[in-house]
């Protein structure tokens, strides 16, 4: 029985904080620390757990241990019609051992039912464009759209996931009660969309980043969708979908923000 809900005891903080590590490898320069977890949700934002009773470690509480949290923060942003307040989702880890069962989805819901019992309507957060797994997460079971490119956001990481690799990042946006959001919560088909331009993520990007050897080839690929996705941002493209084939390949599918 896997339980979703807001962390409360410090331990539970202190759950978040390990499993920060064990899922990115920061070192102290990079960690967040469990006094972070407590002021973000404090201060309006989030730190939302799974716990799965079958799991009984050392921090294991009634609900059983950790396997999976989301952190977000309280945000604030100017538009063309005055200051929108929003949520910014940093962080979101599971488990290796509870990974592909949907775990992530679930919390992610988890995050937009909170946020809209406080009459917050928009989330955001970041995610490496050439981790295919996250991609079909956001866009696909999520329906977050990407029309904003950032360039090696934050800096040099000490994650092993980006593999010394410059911090790219898309930046997903979720309206929270938008029809398209709706409808892939009820499951019922989605509108079609135009498609324009559609940008390949390898299936064995990972492999690259992960060796010496390859690590070159990772580099290429990603400066070379650098410059697709900021030329079809520059048009008024945005990332609308997201599949992949049947060699396990990423495509994003850009299409005119416009018919949203």
């Amino acid at each position: 029985m896997i339980c979703i809900r807001s962390c409360a005891a410090m331990d539970e903080m202190e759950a978040c904080v390990r499993l920060q590590i064990e899922t990115w490898g920061y070192d102290e320069n990079d960690v967040i620390p469990r006094k972070t977890f407590l002021l973000a949700q404090k201060i309006g934002g989030q730190v939302i757990g799974a716990f799965d009773s079958g799991v009984m470690d050392d921090a294991a509480g009634p609900d059983g241990g950790l396997v999976g949290f989301a952190m977000s923060l309280p945000a604030i942003k100017s538009t063309p019609q005055g200051a929108q307040p929003y949520i910014h989702s940093h962080m979101l880890a599971v488990r290796p051992s509870h990974r592909n069962r949907g775990l992530g989805a679930r919390l992610k819901w988890e995050q937009r039912k909170e946020a809209l019992a406080r009459g917050i309507r928009h989330m955001e957060w970041t995610f490496d464009p050439l981790q295919i797994k996250n991609a079909f997460l956001n866009i696909h079971r999520l329906g977050a759209i990407a029309r904003e490119y950032r360039v090696d956001f934050y800096g040099v990481s000490s994650s092993r996931l980006q593999g010394g690799l410059p911090t790219d990042r898309l930046l997903a946006e979720w309206d929270l009660d938008s029809p398209r959001v709706e409808t892939i919560l009820a499951r019922r088909p989605a509108a079609a969309c135009t498609m324009e331009e559609r940008i390949v993520v390898p299936a064995s990007i990972e492999k690259w980043k992960a060796h010496d050897t390859t690590r070159e080839r990772a580099l290429a690929v990603q400066i070379a969708n650098q410059q697709k996705f900021q030329k079809a941002f520059s048009l008024g493209l945005a990332v609308l979908g997201f599949s992949r084939d049947a060699e396990g390949n990423g495509v994003y599918e850009l299409g005119p923000y416009s018919q949203l």
